[in-house]
């Protein structure tokens, strides 16, 4: 098979200097394209596997695997990496992620099928957090599908291009940087697409701090940050 010259997809992962999820994760994107790039990126290399350059094997793909350092900030890594991507799409993806086989292939279409567009996954949970996880992910089907309002858990993609047009990620955001992509990105006129299938994240966090306090500080960032955008994508709507 032949590679390209240009890779066709660019996988971002911020990670810690202690993460471990990632290493489980990279067999998830073996059946990227040939020549996809594979980005880690954080203040320190990871310790939970040396990570090779410029390339590594993975079950019988070859996917470019680097580190990529950056001072710390979810936001500053990832525009750190996406600067050195030399991906048509950048893929931004949680350590902790499990993307199954079938996710790949729905990416792969919709990058074909829709190209000018912000792609995510649907949310799903691992099962590592409490039962009622479940109304988590419908809760978060009904804001990505219906609002139009997907979060960085969820895998966004899209093209390079494009997100050095929106200016890349907000380095200055605490927290939210993701949502206030969205945002921008619609605000653009840049639609907000599932592929259609699921990616899982890790629900470890509700099962350590509480299912309640969790969601109910989750929801209530959400509203701080979506109720002043709405009403400013409302107010330009009436003046058009």
């Amino acid at each position: 098979m032949k590679r390209r010259a240009k890779p066709l997809v660019s996988v971002i992962i911020p990670v810690l200097p202690t993460e471990v999820a990632w290493a489980r994760l990279l067999p998830d994107l073996a059946r990227l394209p040939l020549g996809s790039e594979v980005i880690l990126v954080g203040p320190a290399a990871p310790t939970g596997r040396p990570v090779p350059a410029p390339t590594d094997v993975l079950d019988g793909t070859r996917l470019r695997l680097s580190f990529v350092r950056s001072e710390k900030g979810r936001g500053r890594q990832m525009n750190t990496a996406a600067k050195c991507a030399r991906g048509e799409f950048l893929w931004f993806l949680h350590a902790d992620s499990h993307v199954p086989a079938q996710g790949i292939d729905a990416l792969l279409t919709a990058l074909h099928t829709h190209p000018n567009v912000l792609h995510y996954f649907d949310l799903a949970f691992a099962p590592d957090g409490p039962p009622l996880m479940a109304l988590n992910a419908l809760g978060g089907w009904f804001r990505s599908r219906a609002l139009g309002l997907p979060f960085g858990d969820q895998g966004l993609c899209l093209k390079a291009k494009t997100f050095a047009t929106l200016g890349g990620y907000d380095e200055d955001r605490r927290y939210g940087e993701d949502h206030d992509l969205v945002w921008r990105a619609r605000k653009a006129d840049v639609s907000a697409r599932s592929v259609g299938a699921p990616l899982a994240t890790s629900a470890r966090k509700y099962a350590e701090r509480g299912w309640v306090p969790t969601t109910a500080k989750h929801l209530y960032l959400t509203y701080k940050q979506a109720l002043p955008e709405f009403l400013e994508l409302s107010r330009r709507r009436r003046l058009k």
